[in-house]
C-alpha cells in the first residue's frame, strides 16, 4: 500500500527504495556533473530510457528538481536544466554560511548512534576515488555526507532546505574540483572528516567551526 508511511522516511525524504527516489538521485547527479548540460531540454521518455525507469517516476523526480531550482519549466519548451548561474550560487553560499554551521551544531547535539556510520564513513573510499579521478564517486560521497549531517539534526524541515541549498552549491564545487590537484581534493576530504569527528564527539562549537572552514570562501572571492 502506498502512502505517507511507506513512501516517506522519518526525515521527510522519499524512501530510497522508491523508483522516483532512484531517478531523482540519478538525474541530480548528472546535472551536477554536467552530463545533463545547462539549458538542455529534458524529455521524460528519453530520461526514462536512459535511467531504466518509468515516465511517471521521471515526472515526479523532475517536479522535485524544479522545486529545488535544479531544472526550470518553460511554456512551449518543456523542462530544461537550470543554467549554471554564478550569481545564484553566490547567494547560495551566503545562505550556506548562515545555515550549515548551525545545522552541523544541531547534528552534533541531536544525533543518535545510528546516524554516525553514514557521517563518519561517508568518505571511506575517497583516497581511491581521488587517485582514479572518479568525480562521480566523490560527488556521491559528498552528497551522502551532507544528507547524513542534515538528517542527524532530526529536524526534517531544516534538512530538506539545507540539502536543496547544498545541491545548488555543489554544481560549483564539482566544477572547481575538476581543476584541483589531488592534494587539494584530499584537503577537502580532511575538512569533511574533521566535521564528522566533531559531530561524533557531540561538540557543537567545534562542528560549527569545522563547517565554516569546509564551506570556505564564496565563488567571487575564489575568482579574485
Amino acid at each position: 500500500m502506498k502512502g505517507p508511511l511507506t513512501s516517506v522516511e522519518p526525515s521527510g525524504d522519499w524512501a530510497p527504495g522508491l523508483q522516483k527516489a532512484r531517478l531523482y538521485d540519478l538525474i541530480l547527479m548528472d546535472i551536477i556533473l554536467g552530463h545533463l548540460a545547462p539549458l538542455q531540454v529534458l524529455e521524460e521518455k528519453a530520461l526514462a530510457a536512459r535511467y531504466a525507469g518509468g515516465v511517471s517516476g521521471v515526472r515526479e523526480a523532475l517536479g522535485r528538481l524544479a522545486i529545488e531550482g535544479m531544472v526550470i519549466r518553460r511554456p512551449r519548451v518543456g523542462t530544461l536544466v537550470a543554467p549554471l548561474d554564478l550569481g545564484e550560487i553566490e547567494h547560495a553560499f551566503e545562505v550556506r554560511r548562515i545555515l550549515e554551521g548551525r545545522t552541523a551544531a544541531l547534528a552534533a547535539r541531536n544525533h543518535r548512534p545510528e546516524d554516525l556510520p553514514a557521517i563518519v564513513g561517508a568518505f571511506d573510499g575517497a583516497e581511491a576515488a581521488i587517485a582514479g579521478g572518479d568525480f562521480r564517486a566523490m560527488l556521491a560521497m559528498d552528497h551522502a555526507f551532507h544528507r547524513a549531517v542534515a538528517f542527524a539534526t532530526h529536524n526534517p524541515t531544516l534538512a530538506r532546505f539545507v540539502i536543496a541549498l547544498q545541491n545548488t552549491a555543489t554544481r560549483y564545487w564539482i566544477w572547481q574540483m575538476e581543476k584541483q590537484s589531488p592534494a587539494d581534493q584530499m584537503r577537502d576530504v580532511v575538512l569533511h572528516r574533521a566535521l564528522a569527528e566533531a559531530i561524533a564527539r557531540r561538540d557543537p562549537t567545534a562542528a560549527e567551526a569545522a563547517c565554516a572552514l569546509l564551506i570556505g570562501e564564496p565563488p567571487s572571492a575564489q575568482r579574485g
